[in-house]
């Protein structure tokens, strides 16, 4: 069995839907499995689907409206680099509404809804295929997986939604008495839980640079110290989740191939825009392709 694993990153997630395009299209490898964290989790359902294009359109279209039903922040555009800066009206807006969260994300609530469509569920559902989104469940302390298989279609859309909730700044979800939030929080990489579920070969798209870089700009208020502070749990998350995937992987006698990004792409992946996750799309796409040429080569090599 083979499974494709898409890491969380916010608009990075371009990146990944480039890679995926050419595992899926140009290799056109299959797949038994996907699983998605977070960004990765809007891109799974479309993959499994083979519509590349249509996920593709939507994808690097999105903005900060398609998102945010209540934006927390603001742009900021110095020397060249894109910086948050806080849209106190909107935060002070929300605190008084009673909202436990600095921003709101019903905006991609809808938009995910409009994207992926009744009859699009229950043709995956009936599918041979598992689909499955990560939660992290914050009253039990625990990652949670969703499968298509065992959800109705209002279910799985927000199911969807909750994987991408980056809190504070986005929506903090109550279901089944319990608070859940982005599934990054938990599992950023969840190549384990491919690995339970019977894969024996993984891809992995992983949204940061394999050798750690500088990527992260000095905080220059509390919204960017929160949000880099954010960024270096994650990253830890994510550390962890590769070592863990790899010592299972050993035992199981199952194949991970990584795609990591090459470069870093970003220093925030709240800030969505069109021109450059187009880019990164086109760059996954490119990225993958040369990996995959260079695997080629060095094995006929040895033969």
């Amino acid at each position: 069995m083979r499974a494709l694993v898409i890491s969380g990153g916010g608009s990075k997630g371009a990146f990944a839907g480039g890679v995926a395009q050419y595992l899926v299209e140009n290799k056109q490898n299959h797949y038994d499995i996907f699983i998605g964290t977070s960004t990765g989790s809007l891109l799974v359902s479309h993959l499994a689907l083979k519509k590349v294009q249509k996920i593709k359109e939507v994808y690097t279209n999105v903005d900060q409206n398609s998102i945010f039903s209540v934006c927390p922040f603001i742009i900021k555009k110095k020397k060249g680099v894109e910086t948050i800066g806080i849209n106190h009206f909107n935060v002070l807006r929300n605190i008084l509404k009673g909202s436990k969260t600095f921003g709101e994300s019903y905006n991609l609530k809808s938009l995910i809804k409009e994207t992926l469509l009744r009859d699009e569920f229950e043709t995956l559902k009936e599918s041979a295929l598992d689909v499955v989104v990560t939660v992290s469940n914050l009253s039990i302390n625990e990652v949670e997986y969703k499968s298509i298989k065992e959800l109705d279609y209002e279910e799985f859309c927000e199911w969807v939604w909750i994987s991408c909730n980056y809190t504070p700044f986005m929506s903090l979800v109550k279901k089944n008495g319990c608070e859940y939030a982005d599934g990054g929080l938990g599992s950023m990489v969840p190549i384990e839980e491919a690995i339970k579920r019977g894969a024996t070969v993984v891809d992995a798209i992983v949204l940061q640079t394999e050798v750690t870089v500088f990527n992260r700009m000095p905080s220059i208020n509390a919204f960017s110290l929160l949000t880099n502070m954010f960024a270096f749990m994650l990253d830890r998350i994510e550390n962890s989740n590769i070592r863990i995937g790899k010592f299972v992987a050993t035992n199981q006698n199952a194949i991970i191939n990584f795609y990591y990004t090459p470069t870093v792409l970003t220093t925030n992946s709240l800030i969505f825009k069109k021109d450059k996750m187009t880019q990164w799309w086109e760059r996954g796409l490119t990225h993958a392709k040369l990996k995959n040429e260079e695997h080629s080569q060095l094995n006929a090599g040895t033969e």
